[in-house]
């Protein structure tokens, strides 16, 4: 018969044993022997935050299109359209701020050297704002030569022409308008000058009058 183990070796023995139970205890514990599952995130439950956005199948169509009859807008034939109506003013506006402008290059042109200068600018000043009426007198053609022009006893006469529209925003137009002044004198001499400007009308009222008037190459290009 073999010699039993020693008491000590018995000892050891038996508290490895319980080791052992204790750590398959704590195994189990903590999910072993679960397989697959182990390593599976739980599934989040679902909210009650509103409902799935609606699909094809949801509403019998194409998601947002809507079951009331359309409303077309009205169009009008090629031969039935009115340029004014696309514009901020009417056809009698645009008439008058056109004669404005002819009338102010028409005063600009008419000049009577036998009267005095205030009477030359008040044809103008009449047809201007009163900001451009106060500088009238530094923009216009009389100047140093009056006194010997009224000598020669000249008189011009003043025409004008508009050529074209250049721009318009909501309350002015721009016109550019051929000026001419034909010069006589007392001894039937003449004197002929033809130039365009640029002549800037603004709507005053029930009035336009004349904010600007510029050599044609430097007046306005828009509404400034």
């Amino acid at each position: 018969m073999p010699n039993p183990l020693p008491e000590r070796a018995q000892r050891a023995v038996f508290i490895g044993l319980v080791v052992a139970l204790v750590a398959f205890g704590l195994y189990l514990s903590v999910g072993g022997f679960g397989g697959d599952d182990a390593g599976e995130e739980p599934v989040a439950e679902p909210s009650d935050s509103g409902p799935p956005p609606a699909g094809p199948d949801d509403t019998g169509g194409l998601s947002g299109l809507s079951t009331v009859a359309p409303s077309p807008i009205e169009t009008t034939d090629e031969g039935d359209l009115d340029v004014f109506d696309w514009m901020p003013f009417s056809e009698e506006e645009f008439r008058a701020a056109g004669a404005t402008a002819r009338a102010f290059g028409e005063a600009y042109g008419t000049i009577d050297y036998t009267q005095s200068p205030e009477s030359y600018y008040s044809s103008m000043e009449e047809l201007a704002t009163p900001e451009y009426a106060d500088v009238l007198s530094e923009a216009t053609r009389a100047g140093a030569f009056w006194e010997e022009m009224s000598g020669v006893e000249a008189v011009a006469e003043g025409r004008a022409e508009i050529e074209t529209v250049r721009t318009f925003g909501e309350d002015s137009i721009t016109f550019v308008v051929t000026v001419q002044s034909i010069t006589e004198t007392g001894d039937a001499e003449f004197d002929e000058e033809l130039g365009e400007f640029a002549i800037t009308v603004v709507r005053s009222g029930s009035r336009w009058r004349v904010f600007d008037f510029q050599p044609g190459d430097a007046g306005q290009f828009g509404e400034e």
